[in-house]
Order: C-alpha cells, then sequence, then structure tokens
C-alpha cells in the first residue's frame, strides 16, 4: 500500500478575478522528491502557501500527513517545514547561531549538539561562528535548509531554493537535497530550471493554466512525446560548463 504524504483534489484558489488554480490534483509519496514545474505565476508558490497554512483556499481539499490543512492547520504545521524563495537567516548571528534559535523555538532538545550535527551534515562547520551575512549565497541557501531540517519534519516545502544563486551555490544546494532525501524526508519542491527538475526528483508535474497537465516520473513524462531519433553530433559544452570548468582549474591553481 502506497503511504502518501501529501493529497491534493480540485484545489482552487483567485485573487479577485485572476482564478489562479482551476482545479488542482495530485498525490506525493511519502519519502519521495517531488517537482512541481511551471513558470513564473503559473501558481507554484499559491499552492505551497495553501498546503503550508499561510493561505485559505477556494475549494477543494488538501492534507498534509493525512491533515486537513484547514481544519487541522495546527497539526499540519507540527509536521512540516518551509523553505521560501529566498534564505531566512538572520545575518547579525553566526551560522550555529541561527540553527540554535531555531531548536529553541520548535522545543528541540541539546540545542548544540544539534546545532553541529547540522552543520557538519551541511559542510558549514568551518563557518559555524562566522556571521551569516558573510555566508555566500549558496553557504546562507545550506544554512537556511539545514535551519529547515531541524526537528526532523516529515515534510519539506522548498519554494525555488535556487533562485538567485550563481552555478557553484546551485549545485551545492542540489547536493544537499539529494543528501538528505536520502533520510525519508518528503520534498516538495517548486522550480522553473527544467534542469532541476530533472536532476533532483522522483516525479514532476507541470502546472500550467491553472492546472496539472502532466504528472509522472521522468521516463513516464518523456514517453509523453515522439521516439528519439539516433543522430550523431559534436555536442559543445554549455557556458554553464565552460564556467564551473574555469572556475575550478583556477581554484586548483590557487592550492
Amino acid at each position: 500500500m502506497v503511504d502518501i504524504a501529501i493529497q491534493v483534489s480540485d484545489l482552487r484558489k483567485s485573487f479577485k478575478d485572476n482564478q489562479v488554480l482551476k482545479g488542482v490534483d495530485f498525490e506525493v509519496e511519502r519519502g519521495e522528491i517531488f517537482a512541481l514545474l511551471g513558470s513564473n505565476g503559473a501558481g507554484k508558490t499559491t499552492i505551497v502557501n495553501i498546503l503550508s497554512t499561510l493561505m485559505d483556499k477556494d475549494g477543494g481539499t488538501a492534507s498534509v500527513c493525512g491533515f486537513d490543512v484547514g481544519r487541522q492547520a495546527g497539526k499540519v504545521r507540527e509536521s512540516i517545514s518551509l523553505t521560501g524563495q529566498f534564505a531566512a537567516v538572520d545575518g547579525v548571528l553566526t551560522g550555529r547561531e541561527n540553527i540554535v534559535l531555531i531548536a529553541k523555538l520548535r522545543g528541540v532538545k541539546n540545542h548544540a549538539e544539534v546545532a553541529d550535527q547540522m552543520l557538519g551534515r551541511f559542510g558549514l562547520g568551518e563557518a559555524a561562528n562566522k556571521r551569516a551575512s558573510a555566508y555566500s549565497g549558496g553557504m546562507a541557501r545550506r544554512l537556511d535548509i539545514a535551519m529547515s531540517l531541524v526537528g526532523n519534519p516529515a515534510v519539506i516545502f522548498l519554494d525555488e531554493p535556487t533562485t538567485g544563486l550563481d552555478p557553484e551555490g546551485r549545485l551545492e544546494v542540489w547536493k544537499t537535497i539529494k543528501a538528505f532525501s536520502e533520510t525519508g524526508t518528503t520534498i516538495f519542491l517548486t522550480t522553473q530550471y527544467l534542469e532541476e527538475a530533472e536532476q533532483l526528483a522522483d516525479r514532476i508535474a507541470i502546472l500550467h493554466g491553472g492546472k496539472i497537465i502532466a504528472n509522472g516520473t521522468l521516463d513516464e513524462l518523456k514517453k509523453l512525446f515522439p521516439p528519439a531519433t539516433e543522430e550523431y553530433i559534436i555536442k559543445q559544452p554549455t557556458l554553464e560548463e565552460i564556467f564551473l570548468a574555469i572556475v575550478g582549474a583556477e581554484k586548483e591553481q590557487a592550492r
């Protein structure tokens, strides 16, 4: 029997005369990375806000970990963590102090031990006592995600987690997401980057025109298109590959 972490049926939401969600349906299995793809303004963040109880729906049903987002909002909040589009870290505090603060707010014991574990797990041990304002974009995002995992939430929402990051920072966040997905945490990821969904997701849904127009694994979605033809071509490196190669070479020379 499939264990469902998130269940959405006929979800609807309007803002004045603009109907953003027109009957959205999908399920997320427990322990998987589920990517919701869509262009800017498609309604991805609206869905996240409804599922995390920050916004009321107009119609339909939605539940997280078996709890209705409307009638059992408190239970939903106890089961989830949310990381928005921009890192919500306190720049005045150090990395360790940020995590300790969240641990205290969530009633987690052994604050210092939890902070050390999280900092080590996300490769921030050496920067633990630096102010978060001194962190790079990728480091701040990793700290933000580490803070989200304090207390071991059953479901974590990542709303466009790599927005505004450079290529190196984006790869850092990808590695982080892959690492903690192995712990059994259910991850609901929104993105407008096709490559991001391809790299991370177990299952992908495409939101367009207020509805889910496709939903499945990458292999299942590929079957919606005509069979690929075999051609022999010379593949040119992408600008991102060139950038990373040059930066990597510079780092090696500097050592």
